[in-house]
């Protein structure tokens, strides 16, 4: 049979792995969330109804399926009946503002928008600001549930469409330097590799129970635990929010093989379980937890250590998803790293300035040895897990895409065996309570604002998010500066995660001869 029959390209669709696994181990628990429990059988039922519901209303391949959902099966439903069918899903962050969720709207123009009813508001909103609102809405729970009769009235939809490894499967957007949200169109091949890449460094198996509270709108929720657990054929527990006593009274009633979350996550995990005394849960399920989305300190990993629980570490983006991982034989010798590259990738650590040139010029950095310390670079990666470009940003695309590899805009170290560390960030971006914020989608909003002629987002240090920003504000005609009329103003246009925490007036922003803001003086002053 060759590689372009109908039926090798039915095999590369990511759509086809529960219907897989119903035939296979159909009553095995697939998900369970805060509403009900699905075997493999009644999940890919529920998957065909739905994508049946979606064609029936005429969506079809390339069109796009928003999902701004909470940690529910409805999710990852979504997920897999877009795939099955060729659509590209499209996961939104609940926590969004309604202009926020309304730029997604306009840039990609969804056919269809499953939401949470208590966001009924916020998404009427948006979409009375969108020059095109989604044909179908579709509020999900609640007593507003339309979800639940789309499904039972649809005819369901078994068929698999055969794709390409490199057709787009999802659709998830990240913002950067130019203040503007921007797509990044990922493939079924980065499902399917990143999916081997975590089976490899979890060691997945097929009676594992996974604990997923990090939000499956972001990587580390979805791509990273969830859709690999799911490939693997394990059973995944999903709860809606983080709570530290919820988590581990889940750990112990479900016996819990892993679970992953950012390190404010295990901060919590660690002040409750110095609280009542690591006697008072069993965790004995446990094989290891995983932390992502920033670095964890290192006296966390060693307190874990002596609760007897090993705690991983990895790191990746939106783009590649994961790209390295600290195995537990190193989770304390090399506390502090980010591990080593994960199989299916190819990364490098490559001096900056070579890559103003061609690929064949970049040079890979000195490693730091026992002897001292190495050089800084920035990490690339090439390989099945990379994204195809950003949605509709032909120049994005082309200046983190070169020759084939990615420019993540991490800054990092490697050691001489190979150890990644990451040292700070190329591009201008900070991490609060786990979700990445870039300060230019934040001052170009702020910059609306009449009292506001500039203002400049850094990221500080804060011992409960990680990271939160501060806004340092030149006030336009010399008036006083207002924090509490700018974040009123500010609400329905940001997340609140993107809020800045503290707004301090500056007569002057620091320049360079060129006019670019030196954020790394504005950082030092603290204040």
């Amino acid at each position: 049979m060759s590689d372009d029959s109908p039926q090798d390209n039915v095999g590369n669709n990511v759509g086809g792995w529960i219907q897989r696994w119903a035939r296979r181990r159909g009553a095995q628990l697939a998900i369970a969330d805060d509403e009900r429990r699905l075997d493999y059988a009644s999940l890919d039922a529920r998957i065909a109804r739905l994508a049946g519901a979606l064609q029936e209303r005429g969506i079809g391949p390339g069109d796009r399926i928003a999902v701004l959902l909470a940690n529910r099966s409805a999710f990852l439903e979504a997920i897999f009946a877009a795939a099955r069918m060729g659509a590209i899903a499209l996961p939104v962050n609940t926590r969004l503002s309604p202009r926020e969720i309304c730029f997604l709207l306009d840039d990609c123009s969804p056919s269809a928008l499953f939401y949470e009813s208590d966001l009924a508001k916020i998404v009427a909103a948006a979409c009375g600001r969108a020059r095109r609102a989604p044909p179908l809405l579709c509020p999900v729970g609640g007593a507003g549930d339309a979800y639940e009769p789309l499904l039972a009235g649809a005819t369901p939809l078994d068929e698999i469409r055969p794709v390409s490894p490199d057709d787009p499967m999802m659709l998830m957007y990240t913002s950067g330097t130019t203040g503007k949200p921007k797509g990044a169109l990922l493939p079924h091949r980065k499902s399917l590799f990143n999916s081997l890449n975590a089976q490899l460094f979890f060691g997945i198996r097929g009676e594992d129970r996974v604990l997923v509270t990090a939000p499956l709108f972001h990587s580390l929720g979805l791509q990273i635990l969830a859709i690999p657990l799911l490939y693997a054929g394990g059973s995944l527990v999903l709860q809606s929010r983080f709570d530290a006593a919820a988590v581990l009274e889940t750990v112990e009633r479900e016996r819990i093989s892993y679970f992953g979350g950012v390190p404010t996550y295990y901060q919590r995990i660690h002040d409750l379980i110095e609280e009542r005394g690591v006697d008072a849960f069993d965790l004995g399920s446990l094989r290891f937890l995983f932390t992502a989305g920033a670095a964890i300190p290192v006296d966390l990993i060693h307190a874990f250590e002596g609760y007897g629980l090993v705690l991983k570490q990895g790191y990746g983006q939106t783009e590649t998803s994961i790209l390295c991982c600290l195995d537990e034989r190193d989770a304390v010798r090399k506390a502090g790293s980010v591990g080593r590259p994960v199989f299916h990738a190819e990364l490098r650590v490559v001096a900056q300035e070579s890559l103003a040139g061609p690929a064949r010029g970049w040079r890979d950095v000195a490693p730091t040895t026992p002897e001292g310390a190495g050089e800084t670079g920035e990490i690339i990666v090439r390989g099945p897990i990379a994204m195809l470009g950003y949605w509709q940003r032909p120049e994005a695309s082309a200046e983190t895409l070169r020759e084939g590899w990615v420019l993540t805009g991490d800054l990092a170290t490697v050691d001489d065996e190979g150890f990644v560390s990451l040292v700070g960030r190329a591009r201008d971006m900070y991490i609060s309570g786990g979700e990445n914020v870039y300060p230019a989608e934040v001052e170009a909003v702020f910059r609306e604002h009449p009292a506001v002629r500039e203002i400049a987002v850094v990221g500080r240090p804060d011992p409960r998010w990680g990271e939160v920003g501060h806004a340092y504000v030149v006030p336009a005609n010399e008036r006083d500066l207002d924090p509490a009329a700018l974040i009123e103003w500010a609400e329905d246009r940001l997340a609140s995660f993107k809020m800045p925490k503290r707004f301090i007036a500056a007569q002057s922003l620091p320049r360079t001869a060129s006019g670019k803001v030196q954020k790394h003086r504005l950082a030092a002053e603290g204040s």
